[in-house]
């Protein structure tokens, strides 16, 4: 049973898992959700474990390393499939048109949390011309606008690139260049 009373855990597991997560059922009998994460980022990998934990308080939160320089941090529960929006026998999270909660929206603490999730998973910080940016990448369409929307929200301008060269999908990026490093002090975005 997942405990849904605290909205920032669950926004930013949702942010982190709509970026580097992925849902299966391996074993018929309950959903496991595992969210990879590079091994240069201790903090990150820290702050996913600490928010399933509060999000699935009685159940086992895994690492599992993996032979690449990347970890899986994973929980399994039947609670995982409503919670998210999407299916662990769905197919990829582009074909099941992955979004954000509609509860979301609705207050800037889960924005922010979710925010975090995404960017940290899905998003970079960088500098370019002397000037910091950062952005978040996708090749969903409809969660590229729910970004831009949940930006706007925070009161920030974004702008929506798209690439039709690199991959079979379109690849969205939003990215923030005005006041990005407010921003990322916003949503205590970290890439460490």
């Amino acid at each position: 049973m997942l405990c849904t009373n605290n909205k920032e855990a669950l926004a930013y597991i949702i942010g982190a898992s709509i970026g580097d997560g992925n849902l299966s059922n391996p074993n018929k009998r309950a959903a496991r959700l595992r969210i990879t994460c590079d091994k240069k980022y201790p903090n990150i990998i820290h702050t996913i474990q600490k928010n399933l934990s509060v999000v699935a308080p009685n159940n086992k939160v895994s690492i599992v390393d993996r032979a690449d320089s990347c970890l899986d941090i994973s929980c399994y529960s039947n609670g995982w499939e409503e919670v998210l929006g999407w299916k662990a026998c769905g197919g990829p999270k582009h074909k099941q048109a992955v979004g954000i909660p509609r509860w979301i929206f609705k207050d800037k603490k889960y924005i922010r949390r979710c925010l975090q999730g995404l960017f940290e998973t899905d998003g970079s910080i960088y500098t370019d011309r002397g000037y910091l940016m950062t952005n978040f990448t996708s090749v969903i369409p409809n969660l590229s606008a729910d970004v831009t929307k949940l930006i706007d929200r925070l009161g920030y301008t974004s702008k929506v690139s798209v690439n039709r060269k690199m991959l079979s999908l379109p690849k969205y990026t939003t990215r923030i260049c005005k006041d990005a490093h407010f921003f990322i002090d916003e949503i205590n975005l970290k890439k460490n």
